[in-house]
């Protein structure tokens, strides 16, 4: 296979590369982040770390509510709920003003471990702007915060 272009960037148009940079960029954090919970003995991927991010930092909400601020479908959350349960992580619970639902949140054990999670995502976002000034890191930022509203921006 000598030759092969390994490096997306290399093959993608000018408007392409926008969006595989982002996926990349996505990609990496994604890998750092797992590494940081393996070193740290958690058995958790990324998308049950945000889960208990979105928990510690929003507080109790129903599972829908969940899987849209994480992007899952319906399906795919309720294996996730079922799997950081079974951890001990979360628990549901009845909605006070819908008997149909169920409110997830997290338990003291998942408390505490979102307490031991919060230096690692620290750590890995630290690393991945080390080489960038704070003016950068603030023009990065709000560049990133404009582009997210115009792809949001349906007018």
């Amino acid at each position: 296979m000598r030759g092969m272009v390994t490096d997306p960037l290399a093959t993608a148009s000018p408007q392409e590369s926008l969006g595989v940079l982002l996926g990349l960029v996505r990609s990496e954090i994604v890998r750092a982040m797992e590494a940081e919970l393996a070193a740290l003995g958690v058995d958790l991927r990324f998308t049950q770390f945000l889960i208990l991010k979105r928990l510690a930092r929003l507080g109790p909400m129903t599972a829908s509510e969940l899987a849209r601020g994480v992007e899952l479908d319906g399906g795919a959350m309720t294996r996730q709920l079922d799997q950081l349960e079974g951890k001990g992580y979360l628990r549901r619970c009845p909605h006070e003003q819908d008997r149909r639902a169920l409110r997830i949140e997290l338990t003291d054990q998942g408390t505490s471990l979102w307490q031991q999670l919060t230096d690692c995502n620290e750590r890995v976002l630290e690393a991945a702007q080390r080489s960038l000034s704070e003016a950068e890191r603030k023009r990065l930022h709000d560049y990133l915060t404009r582009v997210l509203h115009a792809l949001r921006d349906k007018d």
